[in-house]
């Protein structure tokens, strides 16, 4: 016979990665299929660089918020704003190093990106509100 876990403080953030992760999987799957037809191999390409920029650029907050969880709110503040202004510097590196290129689709890969940021942030968002949290209540807070 098992007992029920326990779910750690960390659990719904982990729901939202979860979520996340799976959002981005399935918009991977539809983006693909869709710029492929409308655009041929360069819908194909952009699709896919764009499914790995919205959607690096979105689950690096979550993954990092979950990372930085046990460590001191000071220290905390740093680690969230480093990895915000390493992954807005990464995405312009991207973006500047991309524009020279002409082997993907630049509608498929705004859309993708589009649709990445809001799939993936909406998915963690649910993750996060679907995920119960028990909390005890002492006398004094009563």
């Amino acid at each position: 016979m098992s007992t029920p876990s326990t779910p750690g403080p960390d659990a719904p953030l982990r729901a939202a990665l979860r979520y996340g992760i799976a959002g981005l999987a399935v918009l991977v799957v539809v983006s693909v299929i869709v710029s492929s037809i409308c655009a041929g191999l360069p819908g194909l390409w952009g699709a896919l660089i764009g499914s790995a920029l919205g959607g690096a650029f979105i689950l690096t907050t979550a993954a990092s918020v979950l990372f930085s969880a046990k460590i001191e709110s000071g220290l905390q503040g740093i680690v969230l704003l480093g990895s915000w202004v390493g992954k807005l510097l990464l995405a312009v590196v991207v973006v500047a190093v991309l524009k020279q290129f002409d082997f993907y689709n630049r509608y498929a890969l705004f859309f993708t990106v589009i649709a990445a940021l809001l799939i993936v942030l909406g998915a963690e968002t649910y993750g996060l509100l679907r995920h119960r949290v028990p909390t005890v209540q002492t006398e004094r807070d009563l």
